[in-house]
């Protein structure tokens, strides 16, 4: 930490000098404009970018240093969530196919993400997302419209014997995947960035909390795919009508839990928060008995059910999670 001392001019004025190479590296000239923010600890930011322009960062990766597309694929995935806007893949050999199909699932599976450029030996993805643009809250409002439909589709798959909605709860991961990835990134360009904190109007706890909900929603729809691929194997068995009802009773509560939570969230109800974690010990009752009429069945449809159960559990338990997550919130706002 670079400590400096306050000079007092003309009796009234506060000055404090900057770092020279501070000033330099970001081409400060005499009587250049300098932003001064206060931030919400009652510290003061100094920036440049006194226009809130997007700082623009690039990411080179050389093929010779990923020799596995699949690790490349991963590294493309955290260049694009820690906030990198150009990244450039370059081979001194000409790129083979399986690279370039690891990056056109890259950008499928990411949202604003282009190839700007693409020769035999470069490939140059270009973000051209807005991030203001995308509020945090529509994007977490988005994933649990589509989990809670997932769940839901999920118990109708089994009551109704329907391996299509089982693919499609299943590939609908990828959408909340591609969200969680988006708010993951607009977490990271907010903690690097203070002006798009200032533009998205929202404070870098704030965003944390979104990331957080955002991690624990996307655990979610993992049970729900779960859920889904086991009720694939159990639908040439014949399971007990009560067996199923049990089952789509317990799926309720525990997405009773879910939807409370949210709406805790948004309404910042700490005593509603509360109560809806307390509530796990009813869902925890009807756990128990699902593992118990599991046991009766034969393998493997009893690995199945017994699969299935647990992921009902662990919707609540995740659910429990948020409700601790917004009483973290609200008190830190308060």
């Amino acid at each position: 930490m670079d400590i400096r001392k306050i000079q007092v001019t003309g009796g009234s004025s506060y000055v404090l000098s900057l770092p020279k190479s501070w000033a330099v590296s970001h081409h400060i000239q005499k009587n250049d404009p300098i932003g001064i923010i206060t931030q919400a600890d009652g510290n003061l930011l100094i920036t440049a970018d006194i226009k809130g322009t997007s700082s623009q960062r690039e990411k080179d990766f050389f093929l010779k240093d990923y020799p596995n597309p699949e690790c490349l694929f991963r590294c493309l995935i955290g260049a694009y969530i820690t906030g990198f806007t150009t990244i450039k893949i370059t081979s001194k050999v000409r790129i083979p196919p399986e690279v370039r199909q690891r990056v056109r699932l890259y950008t499928q599976m990411t949202i604003g993400q282009e190839v700007a450029e693409e020769t035999d030996h470069l490939i140059v993805i270009k973000d051209i997302l807005n991030p203001a643009e995308m509020p945090l809250d529509n994007t977490i409002k988005r994933m649990y419209s589509i989990v809670k439909a997932m769940h839901e589709d999920a118990i109708t798959a089994l009551e109704e014997g329907r391996s299509d909605l089982c693919l499609d709860i299943i590939s609908r991961d990828n959408d909340i995947d591609r969200l969680h990835w988006l708010i993951n990134r607009q977490y990271h360009l907010i903690i690097h960035n203070p002006a798009l904190s200032r533009r998205m109007d929202i404070t870098v706890g704030a965003a944390m909390t979104f990331f957080q909900i955002s991690r624990t929603i996307e655990r979610i729809a993992d049970h729900a795919v779960t859920i889904a691929s086991n009720v694939q194997n159990l639908l040439d068995s014949n399971l007990e009508p009560a067996l199923i009802l049990r089952i789509r009773e317990a799926d309720e509560v525990a997405l009773g839990i879910f939807r409370r939570s949210m709406r805790s969230f948004y309404d910042k109800n700490i005593p509603e928060a509360n109560a809806n974690i307390a509530s796990v010990d009813e869902l925890t009752l009807l756990y128990k008995g699902l593992k118990q009429e599991s046991t009766k069945l034969k393998n493997p449809d009893s690995i199945y059910c017994g699969y299935i159960a647990n992921s009902i559990a662990r919707i609540g338990e995740y659910s429990s999670d948020i409700s601790e997550i917004v009483i973290n919130h609200c008190i830190s706002e308060e």
